[in-house]
């Protein structure tokens, strides 16, 4: 079995788009969510403009790693009509849900009163309809999980406490407007874990037989900051809500140059990956120090295997009155 730490094996011609590869004035290009559509790889780019408002840009490739074509208007940007995004539409994940026949984008939009989450539909990554904020301030860092259980959809976020740590969370809907039964999911450990105090979800939560695979990223704090490192858990099939398993060691961490220095220092992010179950290939694409995407591949196999030996989920808050 592989060590969780050699899992994912970066790309070698990382970084695979930065800002050059935008076609307007910009600062960075990062924290991309991903899906594979109609034979291309598409990638839903962060990009920060010169004034520091970031905007959700579609880039398209044919194999996934070169060849990146970058429309030359962003998919959604600020919308003055959409007040919850005046300062910045962020950090996107994608699902794609077959009950409606089209691709769910939640991000982070950035409002007067905090960062909250927003929900959007699109067909083609062409056109987008937005349905607005699921989530009030402060919170973000969430996906859908891709069906719904028992008539209800299902929301993996992070909301930010007034005090004390950042856990990941879920909570249900029966129309994607109305959200409740609020829940905490997954705690941040405590101590000098790598993912103590704060974590946050990764990319959107990938259906397996053995259960829903899910990435999360650890912030760390030390003396020059964070590092935010990746782990992995794995949630039941048919009751998300249920943690199985968690990795006890990170699995990506900023080691390269590209990871370490950046607009922020020592950050692997990701938002979205490929599976290609045929080439047994998971594609992962992170945002590297806020700067740059990255991409890491790993043996699918190699990494459900791994989580099978990953420890138990043995401690389990059963109310979200004490999530903090």
């Amino acid at each position: 079995m592989a060590d969780g730490r050699s899992l994912f094996v970066r790309h070698p011609s990382n970084p695979i788009l930065t800002v050059d590869d935008v076609p307007y004035p910009a600062n960075t290009a990062f924290n991309p969510g991903a899906a594979r559509v109609n034979g291309e790889t598409v990638l839903l780019l962060r990009v920060e403009d010169l004034r520091g408002i970031s905007s959700l840009l579609v880039a398209r490739s044919t194999d996934g790693i070169t060849g990146w074509r970058v429309d030359e208007k962003p998919l959604l940007a600020p919308d003055p009509d959409h007040p919850e995004e005046v300062w910045g539409c962020e950090d996107p994940r994608i699902v794609f849900l077959p009950e409606r026949g089209e691709w769910a984008i939640t991000y982070t939009a950035y409002s007067r009163r905090g960062p909250l989450v927003s929900l959007a539909m699109t067909k083609d990554f062409r056109e987008v309809e937005r349905l607005g904020p699921v989530m009030p301030p402060d919170d973000k860092d969430a996906a859908l999980f891709s069906r719904r259980f028992d008539g209800r959809w299902i929301l993996v976020h992070r909301p930010a406490p007034l005090r004390g740590s950042a856990h990941i969370w879920i909570s249900y809907s029966p129309d994607l407007r109305h959200w409740g039964d609020h829940a905490l999911l997954l705690e941040a450990r405590e101590g000098a874990w790598w993912d103590a105090v704060k974590i946050g979800l990764g990319p959107p939560p990938l259906a397996t037989p053995a259960g829903w695979l899910m990435m999360y990223h650890g912030a760390h704090m030390t003396a020059s900051g964070p590092i935010y490192r990746v782990g992995l858990a794995l949630l039941d099939l048919e009751h998300p809500e249920v943690v199985l398993r968690r990795s006890d060691e990170w699995v990506l961490a900023p080691t390269t140059t590209y990871e370490a220095v950046g607009d922020v220092d020592k950050v692997i992010f990701p938002n979205g990956w490929v599976l290609d179950e045929a080439a047994d290939r998971l594609a992962l694409y992170y945002g590297a120090g806020d700067s740059v995407v990255g991409l890491a591949e790993a043996r699918f196999s190699e990494v459900m295997d791994y989580m099978g030996a990953a420890p138990l989920h043995l401690h389990r808050r059963t109310s979200d009155a004490d999530g903090g």
